[in-house]
């Protein structure tokens, strides 16, 4: 953990260098690298973090709350309901689905249906920049967080919000359903119809993972949705001039007018790659397109985890054949779900193969008024579409080296 001080003395547990939301993503990484691996040796420092950044139950902790985007609390949300999926301890304090209702509860009541007929803003506050935005992120982490609370605790209610949210997405243009591309974010000004067409994974990655699970749950007549959100995260990341199996992101290749990727954007191979291992377990059909992809991009991962001795620290483009130089906590997560991702085979039909639900092992209790100042009994609902709303919608350096390279050398002589 070379790159976290926060469970260090005068230091706060959570955060890391940089933006609050890659706390969310970091100890979402270590609570998927313990369900894949088994090792326990990271669960005591993840699980502090997770409580000490709850907030009110509801990821809106007072030092951030004033600065936060409804991207950054819902990817701690997704942290929290991955922890209830997967059946990491707990702490007695509160239950990793009710924080993830927190989110959720705290979300729908920022749903605006005055402008655009619906959807989130980027930003929770009025007085930050980016206000005037709906983004994809932000609302297909919505939709995805519906989802998976939909499937885990069969509440219609979630149901309905994950159909609304999608359906939505839809009616802008961020989803096109033609082609089955997603643009980056519309503008309020524009009346959500001037879309920002920038293409970033995480955004292809937070829908398909969504969907699938949407597919998992009603069991749709079509499968449409996730398999052509696949189709084009293939065609737009895993680009066939690096063979067709290697992540990449727009922002890596040292082309001509290619901007370098930021901090944000140096994350995203981490969550895809992880809503792609989970896809195929809730998707099984989707195992055989996945796992070639999950493969090769932890081959090219392994390559680029040959920097300088003793740490063989990680690099960021894996469709490279050599270290390339950029390293940091990122590039360290990225690799580390990739090659945790590329554990599906060895977990296939287990028993407690996640993600579980209350029904098939889930042991997380919910408190469906979690986020909403009071305490209620777990039959409570979370809050209801209303008519309007209906009309409106009309890690860090912990990258085992046995592990990785038993990977790497796994997927070279193929098995």
């Amino acid at each position: 953990m070379t790159y976290y001080h926060g469970n260090e003395s005068g230091q706060i547990p959570g955060k890391l260098p940089g933006t609050w939301w890659t706390g969310g993503e970091v100890f979402m990484a270590l609570v998927q690298y313990w369900y894949w691996t088994g090792d326990t040796s990271y669960n005591d420092v993840t699980k502090q973090a997770l409580i000490w950044q709850k907030g009110h139950n509801d990821y809106l902790p007072d030092n951030y709350t004033q600065d936060l985007g409804n991207d950054d609390q819902v990817f701690w949300g997704l942290a929290a309901m991955t922890a209830a999926e997967l059946n990491f301890p707990e702490d007695e304090e509160v239950s990793w689905l009710a924080l993830a209702q927190g989110v959720f509860n705290t979300q729908a009541e920022k749903w605006d249906p005055d402008t655009c007929h619906g959807g989130l803003r980027w930003q929770r506050n009025s007085w930050n920049g980016g206000y005037d935005l709906k983004n994809s992120v932000s609302n297909g982490g919505f939709f995805q967080l519906a989802a998976r609370l939909a499937r885990y605790t069969k509440n219609e209610t979630y149901t309905e919000w994950a159909e609304k949210a999608f359906t939505w997405a839809t009616s802008v243009p961020l989803i096109i359903e033609k082609g089955w591309t997603i643009n980056d974010l519309v503008t309020v000004e524009s009346n959500c119809q001037a879309p920002n067409q920038m293409q970033w994974s995480y955004n292809y990655g937070i829908y398909f993972n969504g969907a699938a699970y949407m597919y998992n749950l009603v069991r749709m007549a079509s499968d449409t949705q996730p398999l052509g959100l696949l189709n084009t995260t293939w065609r737009n990341f895993f680009p066939q001039e690096y063979g067709g199996n290697i992540m990449v992101e727009p922002c890596e290749p040292q082309k001509q007018g290619v901007v370098p990727c930021d901090g944000n954007q140096s994350t995203f191979k981490s969550l895809v790659t992880a809503w792609l291992a989970f896809t195929t377990t809730i998707m099984p059909e989707t195992l055989d397109q996945i796992l070639p992809k999950l493969q090769g991009s932890a081959e090219g991962a392994a390559k680029q985890c040959s920097g300088p001795s003793p740490d063989k620290i990680c690099g960021q483009r894996w469709f490279l054949d050599k270290y390339d130089g950029v390293t940091g906590l990122r590039e360290h997560m990225c690799a580390l779900s990739v090659f945790t991702a590329n554990m599906v085979p060895f977990k296939t039909g287990n028993r407690d193969q996640g993600p579980l639900t209350a029904d098939t092992g889930g042991t997380s209790k919910g408190d469906p008024s979690a986020g909403t100042g009071s305490r209620k009994p777990e039959k409570d609902k979370p809050r209801e579409i209303t008519t309007g709303d209906r009309v409106g919608a009309s890690i860090a350096t912990v990258v085992v080296v046995g592990i990785w390279l038993g990977i790497a050398a796994f997927m070279v002589t193929g098995g």
